[in-house]
């Protein structure tokens, strides 16, 4: 039967719905933050002037227009990585603990990198330590899981005259730093080996500065021998040690003295940050 008026759409299917477009990869400005990146740009301006610099300069400089600038620079001098002095401006206290924290994390790494180059070297644990405001300081350790470090067992700062690194540290010492560490903590027995008293340790030190190197068996912890050598970068006193297991001690004076060898070649670009 025939039908009037207009025929209905046709149906058709869903039409696909609309996707998040994909990021954008090869415009990557299109994240960043145009005010940071303005802010580190004045940070390293001033960075830059080491007397100071007023905010036309800086606003000159960066490319930022003045107002900007101004706005900027008084964001950073409240939070404390700028200072204002007279007009002009300075790297604040923040900016500075910024920079010392980057310049001790290099060096940590520095040491870190350069142990574990010793201990692949020499295949045995590597300790490192210095002697540093009355203290012995353990500053790194680099071992592996068939090969683990000695375990601090006995707070190490005390027992300097038990363990090769403390000894070799104190022979480092003149007398008078050497015997206040020696009233500060006094020769005690560690184990049956610990040497007995002020007056063989000092003899045992005295030998130690004609050698250059450390030989202790079982002093600090039983079953192990540790061997250990002066550092010599710059003028603290520093100390490089490794340990075996006891039934291994023949190993031990060539693993030092193949230890002393790699030394020898690092020491041009180590320059091992004794001052962390």
């Amino acid at each position: 039967m025939a039908t009037t008026g207009t025929a209905p759409a046709p149906r058709t299917a869903v039409p696909p719905q609309p996707r998040s477009p994909a990021p954008h990869t090869s415009a990557p400005g299109a994240t960043l933050i145009g005010s940071v990146q303005r802010a580190m740009r004045l940070l390293e301006t001033v960075a830059a002037h080491e007397h100071g610099a007023p905010a036309k300069q800086l606003a000159r400089e960066t490319g930022l227009a003045l107002p900007t600038a101004y706005h900027l620079l008084r964001t950073l001098v409240h939070e404390g990585y700028l200072r204002r002095d007279r007009g002009l401006f300075f790297l604040g206290d923040a900016a500075e603990r910024l920079s010392s924290s980057g310049a001790q994390q290099k060096r940590r790494s520095t040491v870190t990198d350069t142990l574990a180059r010793w201990r692949d070297a020499v295949g045995v644990p590597v300790y490192y330590a210095v002697y540093r405001d009355g203290e012995i300081g353990l500053i790194g350790v680099a071992d592996t899981p068939a090969s683990p470090a000695v375990e601090e067992w006995a707070d190490f700062r005390e027992t300097a005259h038990a363990h090769a690194l403390g000894q070799c540290l104190l022979a480092q010492l003149d007398d008078a730093a050497r015997r206040d560490h020696l009233d500060r903590y006094p020769v005690r027995p560690v184990t049956p080996y610990t040497v007995r008293d002020a007056a063989s340790l000092l003899r045992r030190l005295e030998r130690a500065r004609e050698t250059d190197v450390v030989i202790e068996r079982q002093e600090y912890a039983l079953g192990t021998v540790c061997a250990a050598v002066p550092l010599r970068v710059g003028a603290a006193a520093a100390s490089v040690a490794v340990s075996l297991p006891v039934h291994q001690a023949d190993r031990l004076l060539p693993t030092i003295q193949r230890l002393q060898a790699e030394m020898r070649c690092l020491l041009g670009s180590l320059a091992l940050s004794i001052s962390i």
